[in-house]
């Protein structure tokens, strides 16, 4: 039997990823260090079937991120498999090119991400966080002060209602809050039955009391939430984005909020993770920030590393995965496979 070879970094991941793949048969993981030596990387990665890559564009250096160069460094990967549900990391147009197959684990942490998308609606419109830090400095100041804002009865506009949207929606319900959405992506039957009214996004802006973005990362998304889609938005909304920096505009946002046109945010996601501690965000009393812990749960990290491994030993088999993102490659990925194990194409 030929080796079935998994290389992975040693950022942070769940035993279970580990444990998983070293109870299928014929496959071996190796694990190498992201900085410090990087003649051990390659020893790793050169004879690697699957590459197991982080997600996280600021963690990972880029030297290790899945490029043209270092696919071709490494000829024998199949597949390259992205930690989380996104892969900003990995350039899926040259593995498409290369027949190597990626895959992501969308879903895996969507309970989680739309629990802390709760947390931040809640957390700016009851005033929380800032009730905290003054509590921790201040005595004598009126509760008045810092009094907030009911959900109930408030409309939630969610741009994506895809894994982690249709959560959110289903969470926002419990909440007696009206849902409405915006997804290319997805039918209008679809959307209803995920517990959503289908808007444009003009429209939604335009209407709800919290905006909440859920959607990819990708050239049609970059800067979609600029200093016009502020504008747009009702006066003394709350924004909220989990899904990834770059999608909204941040000098627009801390412009829309000094104005006072918007009455807060929440933010998990940012250009730069962890943000300059002198970010004007930061320095908000009305702004809930977050370091892209939306998905950082036991239960999540867990979920995403099982079913990573789950995927990959799959792939290794020669199985279609069910996150399959670049769906065009797989007829030449199976005849790749093929000839690397010396199996029969299919």
């Amino acid at each position: 039997m030929t080796a079935k070879r998994v290389a992975r970094t040693d950022l942070w991941l769940d035993a279970v990823f580990d444990q998983r793949l070293s109870a299928e048969p014929g496959v071996s993981v190796a694990v190498f260090p992201v900085r410090g030596d990087p003649a051990a990387a390659w020893r790793a990665l050169e004879p690697a079937h699957v590459y197991q890559v982080s997600a996280a564009k600021d963690e990972l250096p880029r030297e290790w991120w899945a490029s043209r160069e270092l696919l071709a460094r490494c000829p024998r990967l199949l597949c390259v498999s992205s930690t989380g549900a996104g892969y900003d990391t990995i350039d899926v147009a040259a593995c498409t090119e290369a027949g190597v197959a990626v895959v992501n684990q969308a879903g895996g942490n969507a309970a989680s991400v739309a629990e802390h998308t709760l947390a931040l609606m809640l957390g700016v419109s009851r005033r929380m966080a800032e009730c905290d830090r003054r509590m921790r400095v201040e005595r004598g100041f009126p509760r008045e002060e810092v009094m907030g804002r009911e959900i109930r009865g408030k409309t939630l506009g969610l741009v994506g209602i895809g894994h982690i949207g249709s959560r959110v929606a289903a969470l926002a319900r419990a909440f007696g809050m009206e849902v409405i959405a915006t997804d290319p992506f997805v039918a209008d039957d679809e959307v209803a039955r995920r517990g959503a009214k289908r808007v444009p996004l003009a429209q939604l802006l335009a209407e709800a009391d919290f905006v909440s973005l859920h959607c990819p990362r990708d050239a049609s998304t970059l800067r979609m939430i600029d200093a016009a889609a502020f504008a747009r938005m009702k006066r003394g909304a709350i924004f909220v984005t989990t899904a990834r920096g770059g999608i909204h505009d941040e000098a627009a946002l801390v412009e829309a909020l000094r104005s006072g046109h918007l009455d807060g945010a929440g933010i998990d996601v940012w250009d730069q993770e962890p943000p300059p501690l002198d970010h004007p965000l930061l320095r908000m009393p009305n702004v809930f920030a977050t370091y892209h812990t939306a998905g950082v749960t036991h239960e999540a990290r867990r979920n995403l590393a099982l079913i990573s491994a789950e995927q990959i030993a799959g792939v290794l088999r020669g199985e279609r995965p069910p996150r399959l993102v670049n769906p065009d490659v797989w007829p030449r990925f199976a005849a790749r496979r093929a000839e690397a194990f010396q199996e029969r194409s299919s």
